[in-house]
């Protein structure tokens, strides 16, 4: 599909320096950018490739001023914010590739689940007796929708997703290849023994509106009331979310964090990739968990904490900083001790 620069600084509220009527078919980085792509300039770092870039049209800020001549195929598009508004139109795109409503062979609907308007399920694709599936749903080949599941309007179910029974999943979600939600959660009890005997897991997993998991993700179902992702949080590929956490609103997490059973995470909580949350403790809201950090303990205020046992970020530098010299030091120590002895 074509768009004009034109049409693309309509959609953007933006002001066109160059040729009106060029035309793009495709998306681009500007230092890879060849005829008929488009590409967009926000990082100071990357003005060098604007020009000699190949793309015919680049979105800037409205701030930008060339600092040499710009090549003589290439179109401006300035707006207020580039970054912000090439993301709009990735976006536009990604709506534009959307699967259109379509029920493909092998599929399978119960005769007691609830279908929205609208709906792409792709083959093999499983929806089980009670289910309730809204409007603008798209749910790709293999994926497993259980008992009384609810889906709202608007949310993309990727291959291989498997949501255990009565689980709900809110609107405008994306739930990438591979996740699973609502597998039962680690609860076992061990007996005089020390033989583990199971707990049942009777709960669910409430995911709120446009939420984000990512591929091979897991949230566990509670064992009684429900694990809850609240609107708007993002769990990059590879997290594990246990049994009751709730994560709050906005908050996201890098690949490869976990979270153990009953914690709480505040909202706007960003937590790095390799986290480790204990369980059955509440991260405040505005906390910055740093990659590979292990919190065993409640974070009371907002800021940066890194490290395992994780500290607020500047008492670590500080700390990190005396554990580099140690050897200098023991070295002082020894010096010294052997001139006490002579």
């Amino acid at each position: 599909m074509e768009f004009s620069a034109e049409q693309i600084a309509g959609l953007l509220q933006g002001e066109i320096v160059g040729d009106a009527t060029v035309v793009v078919n495709g998306l681009a980085k500007i230092e890879e950018g060849t005829s008929g792509k488009l590409s967009f300039l926000a990082n100071p770092k990357y003005e060098e490739y604007i020009y000699k870039t190949g793309s015919s049209i680049c979105i800037v800020n409205n701030t930008f001023v060339p600092s040499k001549e710009l090549p003589s195929t290439l179109t401006l598009v300035k707006v207020d914010n580039a970054y912000a508004c090439f993301a709009k139109l990735l976006d536009f795109y990604d709506q534009m590739k959307r699967k259109q409503p379509k029920i493909e062979h092998n599929s399978y609907i119960s005769d007691k689940a609830t279908v929205g308007s609208d709906l792409y399920l792709g083959a093999n694709a499983y929806i089980s007796d009670g289910a309730v599936i809204g409007n603008n749903v798209v749910i790709y080949p293999n994926s497993f929708v259980g008992d009384n599941v609810k889906i709202g309007d608007n949310t993309t179910i990727y291959p291989n997703v498997t949501i255990y029974a009565d689980c709900q999943v809110g609107k405008n979600c994306v739930i990438h290849a591979g996740a699973v939600i609502g597998a039962d959660g680690f609860g076992f009890s061990p007996d005089e023994n020390g033989v583990f005997s199971k707990v049942p897991q009777i709960g669910i997993v409430i995911i709120e509106d446009n939420v984000d998991v990512g591929a091979n993700a897991t949230i566990d179902r509670a064992t009684m009331g429900a694990t809850i992702i609240r609107k708007g949080a993002k769990i990059d590929n590879l997290c594990q979310i246990a049994h009751n956490v709730e994560i709050g609103e906005n908050s996201a997490m890098a690949a490869q964090a976990g979270v153990a059973g009953s914690a709480k995470i505040g909202s706007r909580v960003l937590i790095g990739g390799q986290a480790g949350i204990s369980g059955h403790l509440h991260i405040a809201d505005g906390a910055m968990i740093v990659a590979q950090s292990g919190v065993p303990n409640s974070i009371k205020k907002p800021g940066a904490y890194m490290g395992a046992p994780a500290i607020p970020i500047e008492d670590f530098k500080k700390s990190y900083f005396g554990f580099r010299k140690l050897p200098f030091i023991l070295n002082k120590i020894q010096e010294f001790d052997k001139k006490l002895k002579e």
